[in-house]
C-alpha cells in the first residue's frame, strides 16, 4: 500500500486499509493470488451463440399457489353455475379452473419473485380479463350456450381470492424485509459516499445502516462514518483486500458502491468478481434518484446494462380512478363527519370573535390559484400581524412557521394538533381543486420564490394529506419537504395513495410536527 502526498497541502493519507484484519488462511492467500493473476490477464469478449435463454424457476410456494388458484376459481364457479341452472356446471367449472392455472403459469405468476417485482391488483386483474377472453373463445368453438352474466359472476370469487393471496404475499414479503437489517459498507468517490451516507442516515424508513465508508483518493469525507481505509485514485492490486478488510472489520454484509470516474467500468467489474467470489453481496448506486422501483426495468443490450424508466402517471386509468376516489371520498367524508364539523364550527365561533372558516388563496395544479377552505385557527387580523413576526420565523425556505405562534387561538391549537382544521378542504376536493393525497398547497408568495425544481411540486393537484404529513409535517426542513413532494409527484399510484391515507390516521393520532 502506498503513501500519497498531495503537493502544496498538509493533507497526506494512507491508501489502503488501516486497522482492518486481513484474511490469513492458506486458501484465502491462494485465492487472492489467483484473483490478482486474473486481474493482470487481458480479457476479451467471447461470443456465446449456443447460450440457452434463462428461464424463471417455480417459486417455493408453487404447489400451494396453483392449488389455491384452481380450487379458488373452480369451486365457486361450480356453485354459482349450479345455482343458475347452467348446463354441465362441473365440466365448465373444471375447464375454467384449468384455463386459469394455464394463464397464470404462462405469465410467470408462479415463478420466483425478485425484490421490487410487481404482483398486485393490476397484475391479477389483467390475468383475469385474459381468462375471460380465453373462455369466450373456447365457448364459441365448442358451441356451448351459457348465460354471460352468470358466467362472469362465477369467475369473480376466483379473482377475489387471487387478489387476497397476492396482497398477503406482498405484505409478508414487506414484513420480512423490515425485519432484516443490512450493515452497509459504502465505497466510492467522496461526493458519492457523502451523499449515500447522509441519505441513508437521515431517513429511517429502510433497513440499511451504514457500517463504514471507504472513499477513493484522499478527499476528506463530510459524513459521519468510520473510514477503515481508502482506495487509490487509480486501480491498484489491493483494491479487493482493502474493501474486504473494511467489510470484515465492521461486520458489513453488503458493499454499496457509488461509482465515479475513479471507480467505474473495468475497475468496478474486477472488484465485483472478488466480492462475489468471497461471498460478499454487491450493490451499485444508480445516478437516478427519487424513482420508485416499480418504474424501473432492467435490460442488457450489446453488453450494456440499461435502466428503462417509465414516465410518471399523468393519463390513463389510474388518474381517472384517483379522481373517482377523490370525489367519492369527499362526499362520504362530508356526510359522515357532518356532526363533527358542526361541533368544531360552534367551538370556533363561540371561543373567539370572527368567522368560522378561513378562506385563503392557494396555488394548485399547474399553479392555478383557488380558494382553500379551513376552520379558522388564528385571530382575525393574523395576516396583518404576520409581517411583525418575520424575525421569529422558524422555517427555512419560503414557508412561515412558528412553534408558539401568538396568533393561534386556544381552540385553534387543538385543531391544528389533530389536523381537524383541514377537514373543510374536503369541499375543495369535491370541487376538483384538490386531491385527498398530494403535496401541500402553497401560498402565492411561496410560489413566487420557487425555483425550477420546486415548481415541479405543482405538476399534480395538492392534497389534503401527503408524504409531508406522515413524515413529520412542520418538523421537516424545506428541502426535505420538497424532496418528499417531488418523490410523490413522479411516483404516485392509487395503491400508494391508499397507504398514505392509512398512515395519515397514525400521524394525526400522535400529532408530531403539527403546530
Amino acid at each position: 500500500m502506498g503513501h500519497v502526498e498531495i503537493p502544496d497541502t498538509d493533507i497526506s493519507g494512507q491508501i489502503g486499509l488501516t486497522g482492518a484484519p486481513r484474511t490469513r488462511t492458506a486458501a484465502s492467500r491462494s485465492r487472492n493470488a489467483a484473483l490478482e493473476q486474473l486481474w493482470r490477464t487481458p480479457t476479451a469478449e467471447r461470443a456465446h451463440p449456443e447460450r440457452p435463454r434463462s428461464r424463471k424457476r417455480p417459486g417455493r410456494h408453487f404447489p400451494l399457489l396453483l392449488l389455491a388458484d384452481v380450487l379458488g376459481l373452480g369451486g365457486p364457479a361450480w356453485l354459482v353455475q349450479e345455482a343458475g341452472d347452467q348446463p354441465a356446471p362441473l365440466i365448465t367449472a373444471s375447464l375454467s379452473a384449468l384455463a386459469w392455472a394455464v394463464v397464470r403459469s404462462a405469465r410467470g405468476r408462479y415463478a420466483q419473485r425478485l425484490p421490487g417485482s410487481t404482483g398486485g391488483a393490476s397484475v391479477a386483474t389483467g390475468d383475469w380479463l385474459l381468462l375471460l377472453g380465453v373462455l369466450a373463445v373456447l365457448l364459441t368453438v365448442s358451441g356451448q350456450s351459457l348465460d354471460p352474466a352468470v358466467a362472469v359472476m362465477a369467475l369473480v370469487p376466483g379473482l377475489a381470492l387471487t387478489l387476497l393471496i397476492s396482497g398477503l404475499r406482498q405484505w409478508t414479503a414487506y414484513a420480512r424485509r423490515r425485519l432484516v437489517v443490512r450493515r452497509v459498507l459504502v465505497v466510492g468517490h467522496a461526493a458519492g459516499v457523502d451523499r449515500a451516507v447522509n441519505l441513508l442516515n437521515s431517513l429511517k424508513d429502510h433497513t440499511y445502516t451504514v457500517a463504514a465508508a471507504i472513499p477513493v483518493g484522499t478527499t476528506a469525507l463530510s459524513c459521519e462514518a468510520p473510514v477503515p481505509g481508502r482506495l487509490a485514485a487509480t486501480p491498484a492490486e489491493d483494491d479487493l483486500s482493502t474493501v474486504l478488510g473494511g467489510a470484515f472489520a465492521h461486520d458489513a454484509d453488503l458493499v454499496l458502491v457509488a461509482p465515479g470516474p475513479e471507480l467505474a467500468e473495468e475497475r468496478l467489474r474486477r472488484l465485483s468478481w472478488g466480492l462475489h467470489d468471497s461471498g460478499v453481496p454487491l450493490c451499485v448506486l444508480s445516478a437516478v434518484s427519487e424513482t420508485a422501483a416499480s418504474r424501473v426495468r432492467l435490460s442488457s443490450v450489446a453488453g450494456l446494462t440499461l435502466l428503462h424508466i417509465a414516465p410518471p402517471l399523468r393519463s390513463g386509468p389510474q388518474p381517472l380512478l384517483k379522481t373517482l376516489v377523490d370525489r367519492t371520498g369527499a362526499v362520504f367524508g362530508l356526510l359522515s363527519l357532518a356532526p363533527l364539523l358542526l361541533v368544531i364550527a360552534m367551538a370556533v365561533r363561540l371561543t373567539s370573535p370572527g368567522p368560522v372558516f378561513h378562506r385563503q388563496t392557494r396555488h394548485g395544479l399547474h399553479s392555478r390559484p383557488f380558494t382553500m377552505w379551513k376552520f379558522r385557527t388564528m385571530v382575525v387580523d393574523a395576516e396583518t400581524r404576520k409581517a411583525q413576526l418575520g424575525a421569529a420565523n422558524e422555517a427555512e425556505g419560503p414557508m412561515f412557521k412558528m412553534r408558539s405562534d401568538p396568533r393561534v387561538t386556544r381552540v385553534g391549537r387543538t385543531l391544528r394538533r389533530a389536523s381537524l382544521d383541514e377537514l373543510p378542504q374536503l369541499i375543495n376536493v369535491l370541487r376538483g381543486e384538490m386531491s385527498l393525497v398530494g403535496p401541500r398547497p402553497p401560498l402565492p408568495e411561496e410560489v413566487s420564490r420557487y425555483d425550477e425544481r420546486e415548481h415541479r411540486r405543482l405538476a399534480v393537484k395538492p392534497g389534503l394529506t401527503g408524504l409531508w404529513q406522515v413524515s413529520g409535517r412542520s418538523d421537516l426542513s424545506w428541502q426535505e419537504t420538497v424532496s418528499l413532494d417531488l418523490w410523490y409527484v413522479d411516483n404516485w399510484t392509487v395503491a400508494a395513495d391508499m397507504g398514505l391515507l392509512a398512515r395519515t390516521l397514525r400521524a394525526v393520532t400522535n400529532g408530531r410536527g403539527a403546530y
